[in-house]
């Protein structure tokens, strides 16, 4: 998949868990804000300022949302929510690509 738009892109990668997860932020025209990623397998637990939707573009995970005592799978092509101020965790099964759109 992919889009065209005009955005301002921060080229330095955000790396986090030993480059587990990398990512690159983006800020679309409208202000909004969002930042495309790839997680590679593992079991990571991240916290979060702001609201966000995380939309699946390719991979597989399983996802424990706060507040919540089970585990959801998800695929490329879905997405979940979670909220701002909150932690989730994340068990990536396969290599797991992303765009995380800031609400």
């Amino acid at each position: 998949m992919t889009d065209s738009l005009q955005a301002t892109v921060r080229t330095r990668a955000n790396v986090y868990f030993d480059g587990k997860c990398v990512s690159h932020s983006l800020e679309l025209a409208d202000g909004s804000k969002k930042s495309v990623g790839v997680i590679l397998p593992s079991s990571l637990r991240f916290n979060t300022g702001a609201p966000e939707r995380m939309e699946l573009i390719e991979g597989e995970c399983r996802v424990k949302l706060p507040g919540g005592a089970d585990w959801a799978v998800f695929r490329g092509g879905q997405s979940f929510d979670v909220p701002g101020n909150a932690a989730f965790d994340i068990e990536v099964t396969q290599t797991l690509h992303y765009v995380c759109h800031f609400l």
